[in-house]
């Protein structure tokens, strides 16, 4: 597993410069397509990239970002301020595995890239899917574990390779930590969560649950 908390100043630095803008858009997307909205929670929201996006994308949600790292939680800080409608984001510094939110409080769940570095994701995933209202909008996507070192190595070059060494190191270490389809699938399942898992891209899988209408 890659480090449960990024909080030295220069894993927050260096992973907040790395360049997501692809990815973190198609995550907005299709938590928009899942119907998220209202009162939304982003778990392990790191520099808050995607907190961002989606004050951008929801104009009338609230967001909650969470976050161990203090380091990543000061980055958040910065963009947040500066957003025209910041003050409907509040970070939090709070746990995924034990979330101080009382059962059903929220509309919209999601995190982004968090799985790989808990080793146990159950409890995150478990934790989601309390404190989501019934009928909510449920989105947790992260990489996942390639079957060889080879297709690691193909898939950093491929996403990866203008980055520093540190950064690829970082990328590199994300997949090896990863879980797989099939893990992924156990886990929700022995949990009793109904939901979709789906792989959606080359490199990541996904937990999704839409929203009713």
């Amino acid at each position: 597993l890659e480090p449960e908390v990024m909080d030295t100043e220069r894993e927050a630095f260096e992973y907040d410069a790395m360049d997501h803008s692809e990815v973190n858009e198609a995550f907005v997307g299709r938590l928009d397509q899942l119907g998220g909205r209202g009162h939304m929670l982003d778990l392990g929201c790191g520099p808050g990239q995607i907190v961002v996006l989606a004050a951008e994308r929801f104009p009338e949600a609230t967001i909650v970002g969470i976050d161990l790292s203090a380091e990543m939680l000061a980055i958040a800080e910065k963009k947040t301020t500066a957003l025209r409608h910041g003050g409907r984001v509040e970070l939090v510094r709070a746990d995924a595995k034990e979330l101080p939110f009382a059962n059903d409080t929220f509309d919209t769940v999601f995190s982004n890239t968090l799985l790989h570095h808990v080793p146990e994701p159950r409890r995150v995933i478990a934790e989601a899917h309390r404190v989501l209202k019934p009928g909510g909008t449920l989105l947790i996507r992260d990489l996942f574990r390639p079957p060889t070192a080879a297709r690691v190595d193909q898939l950093v070059d491929m996403y990866a390779g203008d980055a520093t060494e540190y950064q690829q190191e970082l990328f590199r270490a994300s997949f090896h930590a990863a879980l797989t389809l099939n893990e992924l699938t156990r886990a929700v399942d022995e949990l009793g969560i109904v939901a979709q898992v789906v792989h959606d891209t080359d490199r990541h899988i996904s937990l999704q649950i839409h929203q009713s209408r």
